[in-house]
């Protein structure tokens, strides 16, 4: 049972954290700070937070768990914030995309306190966003990666990983470089690219006419594009160097493509358009085939 936690950014992340605790009865406080008062009154209204907090000092004033559930930029602003008023039995986790920056503001604004901050990551969301958005299900056998820091006692990342695991979510653990080479191919990547693609048909001379037309297909791959643009505006710059890597071999990929179309080479556009269905396929099917398994307390 955690006494009292703080989160930082009671939106969609935070606010489903507060809710999946609450249902467990994991939690006997839930303070809530944010950037706009009205988001508070609501998340206290929905019952995701009981305290608004008006103070740093005082939210955290015997508090077991800070999360972090901010922009990634705001996160060393946040930390220096808490550190005057951080007390040694606090733990503090975030949910930032994006480790290797994360870890680099956390020392700055910690300095000697980084032992207190472990790194995290849900692998869970929506579209929608603010506290209405916030579901007690959401981490429900969801991955959320940790990148502890060497200065870390096994005890507070205990902590991070108790909290997760009563929300319903599996515990991984990654390298701060290693998570963010990997999320930059299958989650930064992605998003850019949805991105992308409606900001190109919106600003057509014929957009109208194209979003009357565009039906399921369109909507599934361009899902991700309802996200919030000043989350993704930070991951895209504090995770530069690992998406301008995915970014130049998914270029490379689209111009090969055209070289086949181009010249009509049926064969070629074929093998690819088969490799890339039996991936997608295989990739499915351990997904369902992971979802029927018993889920394990610490899968690492």
């Amino acid at each position: 049972m955690l006494k009292k936690i703080v989160i930082f950014g009671v939106g969609l992340i935070g606010g489903s954290f507060a809710l999946a605790l609450r249902k467990a009865g994991a939690v006997e406080q839930i303070v809530g700070v944010g950037r706009t008062q009205a988001s508070l009154l609501r998340a206290k209204e929905l019952g995701i937070i009981d305290v608004i907090s008006t103070s740093i000092e005082e939210s955290l004033l015997d508090a077991d768990l800070v999360l972090l559930s901010v922009p990634v930029a705001q996160t060393e602003a946040t930390l220096a914030a808490i550190k005057p008023y951080l007390q040694k039995q606090t733990v503090i986790t975030d949910a930032g995309s994006i480790k290797g920056e994360v870890v680099l503001a956390a020392r700055r604004a910690l300095g000697e306190k980084i032992g207190q901050f472990v790194p995290g990551h849900p692998i869970a969301g929506l579209e929608s966003t603010g506290p209405d958005a916030a579901i007690a299900s959401l981490y429900i056998g969801k991955k959320i990666v940790l990148t502890p820091l060497p200065e870390n006692s096994a005890e507070q990342v205990a902590v991070v990983e108790k909290a997760w695991q009563q929300c319903g979510a599996i515990i991984h653990q990654l390298t701060a470089e290693n998570h963010d080479a990997v999320f930059a191919a299958v989650s930064h990547l992605p998003h850019l690219l949805a991105y992308a693609l409606v900001d190109d048909i919106a600003t057509k001379p014929h957009a109208d006419l194209l979003f009357q037309y565009a039906a399921s297909g369109f909507r599934d791959f361009t899902r991700i594009a309802g996200s919030s643009p000043e989350m993704w505006r930070d991951i895209s710059l504090t995770n530069q160097h690992a998406i301008l890597t995915e970014l130049d071999a998914y270029i490379a990929q689209l111009t090969r493509f055209r070289g086949q179309l181009a010249v009509g080479d049926g064969d070629a556009m074929y093998a690819m358009f088969s490799n890339a269905q039996r991936a997608r396929q295989n990739w499915q099917r351990s997904i369902e085939t992971a979802e029927i398994q018993p889920k394990q307390d610490n899968d690492k």
